[in-house]
C-alpha cells in the first residue's frame, strides 16, 4: 500500500497492552472535550481508534456509492445524510482522542476497497451499506459495554443511536423491516477489527 498503513499495522502499533491503532491527524485541539480530565486507559483508546476507522470506512463507502451513479434520488439523499452524520461522528471521536493526548487516523491513513459486485446496483450498494452499518453499530455497543472512562459513554451512546437510525432508514432497501431485533448485538473488539479487515486494500 506504499505510504499507507495497513489496518493490521494500525492495530499492532500503540501504547501499553491495548490493541491500539496508530493514528495521525491535526487541527482538532479546538474540539477538546471534558475527556481531557480523565486518564483514558489503553483499552478505551483502542476502542476510540477502531471506531474512528469504522467511521472513515462508512464515509468512504458513502462517497463511493454516490459516485457510482447507481442510486436513485432517495438513495442518494440517504447516503448524503449518513455521510454527513458520519463526518460529525468522526469529528467527535477525533476530538475525544485529541483530548486524551492521541492523534486520530485520517482518510489518508487507510486505503479501503470493496468486493467487485458492491457498486453494481442500488440493491447491492444497500446490502453492503447495511452490512457495514451493522458492524459499526455493534462496535459502538461493544465499546459501551467495555469502556472505563465515564465521559466517553454519552457521546458513544449518542452516536450508537444515530447508527441505529441509519440502519432503520436503509433496511427497507435491503428487504428488511425498519425495526430490527429488540437487542442489537454488541461486537467484541477483535470481531470488529476482523470485519474492518475485509475492506483493507
Amino acid at each position: 500500500m506504499s505510504g499507507l498503513l495497513s489496518r493490521a499495522e494500525l492495530l499492532r502499533r500503540g501504547a501499553g497492552s491495548g490493541a491500539v491503532l496508530l493514528a495521525s491527524g491535526t487541527g482538532l485541539a479546538a474540539f477538546a472535550t471534558p475527556a481531557a480530565a480523565d486518564v483514558v486507559p489503553d483499552g478505551d483508546l483502542a476502542y476510540l481508534r477502531l471506531l474512528v476507522a469504522a467511521e472513515l470506512l462508512k464515509a468512504d463507502f458513502a462517497s463511493s456509492a454516490l459516485r457510482s451513479g447507481k442510486l436513485r434520488a432517495s438513495g442518494a439523499r440517504l447516503f448524503r445524510r449518513t455521510r454527513s452524520d458520519d463526518g460529525a461522528h468522526y469529528r467527535r471521536l477525533a476530538a475525544l482522542m485529541v483530548a486524551a493526548g492521541q492523534q486520530p487516523a485520517t482518510a489518508a491513513d487507510i486505503d479501503f476497497s470493496y468486493p467487485s459486485e458492491t457498486f453494481r446496483s442500488a440493491s447491492t450498494i444497500a446490502s453492503r451499506g447495511f452490512r457495514i452499518g451493522t458492524v459499526a453499530l455493534g462496535a459502538y455497543l461493544g465499546a459501551l459495554e467495555n469502556v472505563q472512562t465515564p465521559s466517553l459513554r454519552l457521546p458513544l451512546a449518542q452516536i450508537a443511536a444515530n447508527e441505529a437510525q441509519q440502519l432503520a432508514a436503509l433496511a427497507p432497501s435491503t428487504g428488511r423491516p425498519s425495526v430490527g431485533a429488540a437487542f442489537a448485538p454488541a461486537l467484541p473488539i477483535a470481531a470488529v477489527s476482523a470485519s474492518l479487515d475485509e475492506y483493507e486494500s
